[in-house]
């Protein structure tokens, strides 16, 4: 296809797809011709105390929504065929994947930076498209595809929300009806947040201390951190600069279930 002059548009993914998942495809095809969309949950991105396990699948539903969106090829490798067993070579972004997520989280970015690189050497992609709603591990990528001199270009597509708010998941399956609704504290956290930087609020500590106390309404919810980080540096910013811009995350467990969101602002 490639020798044909055809794009390559890849979507990497984990399954149990979703809206937000569908919403990458129709954004690659935007930009190519071939879409392909690979399902892998990959071992090397979680903890032993995470949810490898019982990460949700549905390999049969997955495929019917990808046939619906007339998605060209399934890349659905097995384990051993991506880690055999005298596998020993990983992918380390080093400055940006210290932060947020990667201080709860340690070995996540590495996992997801090796397995990433390694389906962009399977697939070859021309564009290959992550969403926001990962947008640490988008910009982690985008290091990556820099620093090891890729030959493709990657996109970041918006993310998509249910009706009230919450952030498509395929982790919210993980909620009961009561979780499910204070999961929306999450996205009530963030408009809280844009509302301070939109008012002219240039103090991350009061915007974060308002973020804090809000989330402390809400019996089932932990918050791991609230950040304000430049946008594309991830640098944590103590005093918001006029013109710039950031991204706001949060990440937050509710109850057993953890989520994480975000939103960009213009200081």
């Amino acid at each position: 296809m490639k020798r044909e002059g055809k794009k390559i548009g890849f979507v990497p993914t984990m399954g149990y797809l979703h809206e937000g998942h569908l919403s990458l495809v129709r954004k690659a095809k935007e930009s190519a011709d071939i879409i392909v969309v690979s399902i892998f949950v990959n071992p090397t991105q979680f903890a032993p105390n995470e949810d490898f396990t019982k990460y949700p699948r549905d390999e049969k539903r997955d495929i019917e929504l990808l046939e619906n969106e007339n998605v060209d090829v399934l890349f659905f490798p097995s384990g051993e065929e991506i880690y055999p067993k005298d596998f020993q070579t990983y992918v380390d972004v080093i400055d940006i994947t210290q932060k947020q997520e990667g201080e709860f989280r340690p070995a996540h970015f590495k996992g997801v930076t090796t397995i990433v690189s390694i389906l962009f050497n399977c697939v070859m992609p021309d564009v290959a498209v992550f969403g926001q709603k990962d947008a640490q591990q988008a910009a982690a990528i985008k290091q990556m595809v820099k620093d090891l001199k890729f030959n493709l270009k990657v996109e970041v597509a918006p993310i998509v929300r249910e009706k009230d708010g919450l952030a498509m998941s395929s982790r919210n399956v993980y909620l009961n009806k009561k979780e499910r609704k204070e999961a929306l504290i999450l996205n009530k956290s963030l408009l809280t947040a844009s509302g301070f930087v939109e008012s002219g609020e240039k103090k991350a500590k009061v915007i974060f201390n308002a973020v804090r106390d809000l989330v402390r309404t809400v019996d089932s919810a932990k918050m791991e951190y609230f950040r304000i980080v430049d946008k594309n540096t991830f640098e944590e910013a103590e005093h918001l600069i006029s013109g710039k811009k950031y991204y706001l995350l949060i990440a937050c467990k509710i109850g057993n279930t953890r989520l994480i969101d975000n939103v960009e602002v213009k200081a």
